[in-house]
């Protein structure tokens, strides 16, 4: 029989590359400039719900909500594993803070109705670990938050240790339930070349949309159209098209959900620029080892 295992993915900005360009002149983050990764404790929780599969059998469904080029991590959750993998897109979602991305996910995973919910803590562009608890309040699922190890999973109760900063904590649950996943909970394995060859080519119906309407430009609207279908249709029958919801596939009340239904209000956004000074350079021998020594001493930087 298995479990039904559901894993919500972002795609996020790569925080550990940033450059002078990385907030526009408005304060706000300019997301053309840095380079989009999948969140690293995702990927944590993608491995706990691959191994749950392993050792119990099942399906892991991949979900993610976002631009159409979201489909990138969706196709490297393909290439490490995941069973299936569905994208959520639409414009009237722009500006969803965490209460509405949580309201538009939960509606998507009740479609799913998985025994068990798996999200990274939190997403590194925005550090607030709301949107996995949101979505286990929405869903009247257990929650189950700070998941360090998966000790046991028989019949309908998951027992899991919880890392607590200070200490741990062994808890029992059952299901359906919904666990955040911590980056110390496992080493992700890295993406099959088999599947990466199989899948490198899967697409969304957008992406199949851009595609057309570059290499198609003057062709007309119904011919963009046809052509459309017959690459959606090819990439299905080969098991490549990534499945695509909008917000009436998922039954979503629109009151809920983009800038109307989010309530958070941004009070204020602060720039900060950051600007090197003048530097030294030390050669790496003794003496300039020591005498850069002597100078972090003389300025009280150390010592």
């Amino acid at each position: 029989m298995g479990y039904r295992c559901v894993v919500c993915v972002k795609q996020v900005p790569d925080t550990k590359r940033l450059t002078g360009q990385a907030m526009k002149d408005d304060g706000t983050v300019n997301r053309a400039a840095l380079p989009a990764v999948f969140n690293p404790e995702d990927l944590n929780a993608l491995e706990a719900a691959l191994a749950i599969r392993d050792r119990h059998a099942g399906t892991v469904t991949v979900i993610s909500m976002g631009l159409p080029k979201a489909s990138d991590v969706l196709r490297e959750a393909l290439f490490r594993g995941a069973d299936r993998a569905i994208l959520i897109t639409d414009r009237r979602a722009a500006g969803s803070d965490t209460l509405a991305t949580s309201y538009i996910l939960s509606c998507a995973i009740r479609r799913l109705e998985p025994d068990i919910v798996l999200c990274g803590r939190q997403a590194i562009d925005g550090d607030t670990a709301q949107v996995g608890p949101q979505i286990a309040e929405k869903l009247g699922y257990t929650l189950v938050t700070y998941l360090e190890e998966l000790l046991d999973l028989r019949g309908s109760t998951l027992r899991v240790r919880r890392n607590l900063g200070s200490g741990f904590e062994v808890v029992e649950a059952e299901l359906p339930v919904l666990a955040t996943v911590l980056d110390t909970a496992n080493t992700p394995r890295p993406p099959a070349a088999k599947r990466l060859m199989k899948f490198k080519k899967a697409r969304c119906r957008s992406e199949v949309e851009q595609a057309v309407s570059r290499e198609l430009s003057e062709a007309g609207e119904d011919a963009r159209a046809t052509e459309v279908a017959r690459r959606c249709l090819m990439l299905a029958e080969r098991g490549l098209l990534i499945e695509q919801w909008n917000l009436d596939d998922v039954g979503a009340d629109l009151t809920w959900c983009g800038f109307k239904g989010s309530p958070t209000n941004v009070h204020r956004v602060q720039s900060i620029v950051l600007a090197g000074g003048a530097y030294r350079e030390y050669p790496p021998t003794d003496e300039g080892v020591g005498r850069l020594v002597r100078e972090l001493i003389e300025d009280h930087t150390i010592g």
